[in-house]
C-alpha cells in the first residue's frame, strides 16, 4: 500500500527516521542510562524497537501502560512514574509482579499506604524539583522512604521531573536551572538511599550526567514543539490528512481536534512535496489552512506535524509504518486509556 492510499486521518511513522532517532538517543544514553517514557507513543511495538537498541527499562504514566508492557513481554523493569491511589488498579499491578518487575512512585503517606495495601513490592520516592505537579519536598523524602520500608517495601531511590525546564531558550540558563533542580533531587537521594536517581526528558537529556537514568520519551517520534530546540532528533511521525474542501483562499483537511493534541498550539501543515502552509484554526474534524504557494485541490493529501506528540498518539488506534511512500507495517497504539 502507498501512504496516499491510507484512510485519513492516519498516523504515519517514517521507519528510517525512527531508526535514526532511536540510535541517536542510544548513543547519548546507552542501556540502563535511559528509561524511555512510553507515554509519548503508547505503543508496545515501538517500545520493542527501543529495547532492540539496548533499553530494557521503561517509564510508564498509567497503570494501563504498565500492564500492557508486562503482557507484551517488556516487563524487565517498569516504573509507574505517577501517584495512584485506586486499590483495584494497584492490585492489578501487584498481580503482574509475578511476571514483571514493577516499581511505583510515591510522594506521601497516603500513596505509600495504598501501594503497601495492594501488595506492591518496590517504590521510588517522587521529589518535587521545581515543577508544581507531584512530588514531595526534598526534605520530606527520607520520611516517605522510611514509611515505605516500614511497610516492607524496597525503596529503590528517587525520581524528579524538571518538566518546567524542557523549553528554556537560553542554553546557559537552562543548564544552571537543571543543575539546581538536580541539586534538590540529589539532596533528597542522600536522605532516601537506593541505586536509582531518575530524571529528565527530551528537552534536557543532554544535560544529565549526575543521574542514573533519563526518562526521555518524545525523542523517538518528535513534534514541532521539541523540534525548535535543535536536538539531533528528526520528525518521524505525521498525521496524514485529505483535503475535503477548497477555495481559492483556503483549504480544509480532515485532521481536527479529535486527531491532534493542541495544548502546545497549532500543528504545522505541509503538502507531500514539502510545501508549507499557514494554519488558521482547527475544529472538531477539520484543519483550515492556506498553502504558501498555489492552491490546494480537493483530494490532495497533506502531512500535519503535531505540536505535542503524546496526546496526539493517544487519539489514534494505530500507526502505519512507512519507508518512503510504501506502507510496510501497522502498529496498534495499544497502551491507550488508564
Amino acid at each position: 500500500m502507498n501512504v496516499t492510499e491510507l484512510p485519513t486521518p492516519a498516523v504515519v511513522i517514517d521507519a528510517d527516521v525512527l531508526d535514526h532517532n532511536l540510535a541517536a538517543m542510544a548513543a547519548a544514553h546507552p542501556g540502563t542510562a535511559l528509561r524511555p517514557h512510553v507515554k509519548a507513543h503508547k505503543c508496545t511495538a515501538l517500545a520493542a524497537a527501543q529495547r532492540a537498541v539496548g533499553h530494557h527499562a521503561f517509564t510508564c504514566a498509567t497503570v494501563r501502560e504498565v500492564l500492557g508492557m508486562a503482557d507484551a513481554g517488556l516487563g524487565d523493569d517498569l516504573l509507574l512514574a505517577n501517584e495512584v491511589l485506586d486499590l483495584t488498579r494497584l492490585r492489578a499491578l501487584a498481580l503482574a509482579q509475578e511476571h514483571a518487575s514493577i516499581t511505583v512512585a510515591v510522594d506521601s503517606p497516603e500513596t505509600v499506604d495504598a501501594a503497601a495495601a495492594a501488595g506492591l513490592r518496590s517504590v521510588l520516592v517522587d521529589v518535587n524539583v521545581g515543577m508544581p505537579r507531584c512530588g514531595c519536598r526534598p526534605d520530606e523524602a527520607g520520611r516517605i522512604a522510611d514509611l515505605a520500608r516500614a511497610r516492607g517495601m524496597d525503596v529503590r531511590g528517587v525520581m524528579g521531573y524538571e518538566g518546567h525546564l524542557m523549553m528554556v531558550d537560553d542554553p546557559a540558563d537552562q543548564r544552571q536551572r537543571v543543575d539546581d533542580a538536580m541539586d534538590r533531587l540529589l539532596a533528597a537521594h542522600d536522605l532516601v538511599g537506593g541505586s536509582v536517581v531518575s530524571a529528565g526528558g527530551t528537552g534536557t537529556y543532554h544535560l544529565h550526567t549526575r543521574v542514573s537514568e533519563v526518562q526521555a520519551g518524545s525523542y523517538a517520534l518528535m513534534d514541532s514543539h521539541y523540534a525548535r530546540l535543535g536536538h539531533p532528533f528528526q520528525q518521524a511521525v505525521h498525521v496524514f490528512g485529505t483535503v475535503v474542501s477548497a477555495t481559492p483562499k483556503f483549504a480544509v483537511a480532515d485532521v481536527g481536534l479529535k486527531a491532534m493534541g493542541m495544548d502546545h498550539g497549532n500543528p504545522t501543515v505541509e503538502t507531500l512535496d514539502g510545501q508549507g502552509a499557514d494554519v488558521w484554526f482547527l475544529s472538531d474534524e477539520h484543519v483550515t489552512f492556506v498553502p504558501h504557494t498555489g492552491v490546494a485541490t480537493v483530494g490532495d493529501r497533506v502531512r500535519v506535524v503535531p505540536a505535542h506528540i503524546d496526546p496526539t498518539m493517544a487519539l489514534h488506534a494505530a500507526a502505519w509504518i512507512a519507508r518512503g511512500h510504501e506502507v510496510i507495517d501497522r502498529w496498534p497504539i495499544d497502551l491507550r486509556g488508564w
